[in-house]
């Protein structure tokens, strides 16, 4: 039998037979690795312990203490055994696929009945059981034609479906779990035992369409998270339970702040508590920008089709774009025009009215633009995911020279802001060019290089975001780590060559020629809508003093001191403070409770002592303790925590 070699992760090299298994490489070294190799990796491939090994690799073994390895297997594994347990207590369930996914994995099944919160405890018993079997998992390449016939003649028409998706050439591999089998790439652990069975929790049911595909049956998706011990799945569900608190969809009805409704999907209804945050986060972008060097714009936001074709997106960005036909009077044909997805093009209309020097530049052009995109139904979230919404756009038109110059600086800018809103650090990511993009590849070799050059000339690190790039140039995109450990892609910044060679933007060089312009899409927050949910969840509903909508309410514990309360708001709002009277006929610790569940920072009661000391008793949200002060400090004091970060 010929020969091939093997090198280790220690640059060991050693020769095997053909086809050696990695079960037996692993028992080769010795028996204790052979008793806790769970797969390997060979090159790069996550590799089953029962492949055959077939030319000269690289090979290390893999055992539980090999995090990403052990959780994929795991998961893949615990798909298995959830699908074998529901077809044991439901023979007539018919399955389809099953997927490992962040924290844990899915599988769809076709029941006429809907599983109950119920059934998901009796599924994870068998699954116990099952696991506590400790059966084999074994594997065989099979046919194209014999799986066929296998699935037609036990009625699973799903599985031939899937069957007919893999590619011609393909290896169609079967797995064993005990008895019951599937069709899957694998990789799997060796028997049923190795899954940790006081690791794992059925989660939720949710419909979803077979194969995302809203034409195709709706079936049922179970959801199953999995760890590879039980502190680590304690630590997730715990915060899981904490995410819940801090859910902004929660909290935007606990403090009144908006709402959304069928009728406008994806789109929000702001109640002046929210509108409050809303407007105080836009001026204070507002008064950044402007000191910033920034010149505010506002562009149409229905635009023909024209202008879309020319910048690349109609053809490009259709999909996400919200048509509108017009009757023209006096047209042969409807006018098409499109609800303005994102600034840009109209940006470079602007820039385009008048001659431009290289004086002028870099010029720094900002807008908040309602923008409005197409998001499927299901990707809809809260005021996080939404089709309209407001971006902190903004685009610098710049020479080619100033890159280096404009990137530093928006990195300083963006990270003032960053701190003022309450995050210190970020992380940022390098997104290259997509598959679907415009412009050649020798202008994304010189956007991808010029902004890579720019990033380390700031002194910042950063990850690589492959083919995450916008189609019309690389970007960067700055992420932010909440206080549960999530994280959210913010802001932006984007190198383009392409949208001003295409809509013909120029300027006047210092050689007298006419000149491109560098176009640098900028942004800080995302969008507003978004950038408020995140606030939200950061500070589970507990927002900064200045950007709170209720900031204080000034409570009566007694009748006879409504005046004074109503004193205390009027000096209050003339500090600068969003200040209201509660003197409704209710105890001082059912208004406490009430304001506390809407948020309020302070709440100031008022009783006979304190109108007749001229004082006030302070409580702060999440604070059982009290304090008594004069009404004179305590208007002082609030007055300065009202003020935003940068007027301080």
């Amino acid at each position: 039998m010929s020969q091939i070699s093997l090198t280790f992760p220690d640059g060991t090299v050693r020769e095997f037979d053909k086809g050696v298994t990695p079960a037996e490489v692993a028992e080769s070294i010795s028996k204790s690795l052979s008793k806790k190799a769970i797969s390997a990796t060979v090159d790069t491939a996550h590799w089953d312990l029962q492949w055959p090994i077939e030319a000269d690799s690289r090979i290390a073994i893999n055992t539980m203490q090999d995090d990403a390895p052990a959780l994929e297997l795991i998961r893949h594994d615990l798909a298995h055994i959830m699908a074998r347990a529901v077809q044991e207590i439901w023979p007539d369930v018919k399955v389809t696929i099953g997927p490992v996914r962040d924290n844990g994995w899915f599988y769809d099944f076709d029941r006429k009945d809907p599983f109950t919160p119920e059934d998901l405890g009796t599924i994870e018993k068998r699954m116990k059981d099952i696991i506590n079997a400790r059966d084999t998992v074994r594997t065989e390449l099979w046919t194209r034609e014999k799986v066929r016939q296998h699935y037609t003649d036990n009625g699973e028409p799903y599985k031939v479906e899937i069957l007919d998706r893999i590619p011609e050439g393909e290896d169609i591999r079967m797995y064993w779990h005990g008895d019951w089998m599937d069709l899957c790439r694998g990789p799997h652990l060796q028997h049923t035992g190795q899954v940790p069975a006081d690791a794992f929790k059925l989660m939720n049911v949710s419909a979803a369409y077979f194969l995302g595909d809203n034409t195709r049956p709706m079936l049922q998706r179970i959801y199953g998270v999995a760890f590879r011990n039980r502190d680590d799945l304690k630590s997730y569900l715990t915060f899981l339970e904490e995410a819940e608190k801090r859910d902004h969809r929660r909290l935007g009805r606990e403090m009144n702040l908006f709402h959304m409704q069928e009728e406008a999907p994806g789109q929000i209804f702001w109640h002046p508590n929210g509108w409050t945050i809303y407007t105080q986060l836009q001026d204070y972008m507002r008064r950044k920008q402007q000191r910033g060097g920034y010149v505010e714009v506002n562009t149409p936001q229905v635009v023909d089709r024209k202008l879309w074709e020319a910048s690349g997106h109609w053809e490009k960005y259709q999909d996400h774009m919200f048509i509108v036909e017009v009757d023209e009077e006096h047209a042969r044909e409807k006018a098409v025009n499109a609800l303005k997805p994102m600034n840009c093009p109209c940006h470079v209309q602007i820039f385009n009215q008048g001659l431009k020097s290289y004086r002028d530049l870099p010029l720094r052009m900002a807008e908040f633009g309602s923008c409005a995109r197409y998001e499927p139904s299901g990707a809809l979230h809260g005021i996080m995911r939404v089709r309209g919404f407001t971006q902190d756009d903004a685009h610098i038109f710049c020479r080619e020279d100033q890159i280096q110059d404009e990137t530093k600086r928006f990195i300083d800018f963006l990270s003032d802001i960053y701190r003022d809103l309450g995050f210190e650090q970020f992380k940022i990511k390098f997104s290259d060019r997509p598959d679907t993009r415009a412009g050649s590849d020798e202008v994304w070799d010189k956007s991808e290089s010029a902004l890579k050059a720019a990033t380390a000339a700031a002194g910042c690190e950063f990850e690589l975001n492959p083919g995450e790039g916008a189609f019309y140039g690389p970007k960067l995109e700055f992420v932010l780590t909440d206080a549960i450990g999530r994280d959210w892609q913010c802001g932006t910044l984007q190198v383009d060559f392409v949208l001003p060679e295409r809509l013909d933007a120029t300027y006047i060089g210092q050689d007298g020629a006419r000149h491109r312009p560098v176009m640098l899409h900028r942004a800080c927050l995302g969008s507003f809508e978004r950038f408020i949910g995140i606030l939200i969840e950061e500070h589970a509903g507990k927002l900064p003093f200045w950007l709170a909508p209720r900031q204080v309410v000034v409570a009566s514990i007694v009748s006879e001191a409504d005046d004074y309360v109503h004193e205390v708001v009027a000096a209050l709002t003339k500090a600068g403070v969003r200040a209201e009277a509660d003197i409704r006929n209710e105890k001082i610790n059912y208004k406490v409770r009430e304001h506390s569940v809407g948020k309020v920072p302070v709440i100031l009661a008022i009783g006979h002592r304190e109108v007749e000391e001229r004082t006030v008793t302070v409580r702060r949200l999440g604070e059982k303790q009290t304090a008594v002060t004069s009404l004179t400090e305590i208007v002082s004091s609030l007055g300065t925590e009202a003020t935003p970060p940068d007027l301080l």
